[in-house]
């Protein structure tokens, strides 16, 4: 009876894992894991447009003395956060330029959530 409760148990476990996987991405940042939530972000497909668009905005470029890195959280104050254009995807994310790198970023948190390339 005892074995049949571990197995249940053990089965019940291993079941729900993908559940939660599903609903949250892991992101190792150092030594600290890092939870970002994964929402809609801009399609591959039109990240050549978006970076075209951010240049040609001509968006100053923010220096932090950090790596930018997916994780990373932002300053409280000094760097400004855009909203990206409908034509690029409905998207919840701001996005700002930090060392040369554009990025999307979480605005309530400052977060980064992904770094394009």
């Amino acid at each position: 009876m005892r074995n049949r409760f571990l197995a249940l148990a053990a089965l019940a476990a291993a079941t729900g894992s993908p559940l939660a996987a599903q609903a949250q991405s892991s992101v190792t940042v150092g030594r600290a894991p890092v939870v970002v939530e994964s929402g809609p972000t801009i399609a591959v497909e039109q990240r050549p447009a978006f970076r075209d668009y951010v240049v040609e905005q001509r968006v100053p470029a923010f220096r932090i003395p950090d790596r930018v890195v997916v994780g990373a959280t932002l300053p409280e104050s000094g760097v400004t956060y855009y909203d990206v254009p409908q034509r690029f995807g409905a998207t919840t994310y701001r996005y700002t330029v930090v060392n040369g790198e554009t990025v999307l970023v979480e605005p309530r948190s400052r977060r980064i959530v992904e770094v394009m390339d």
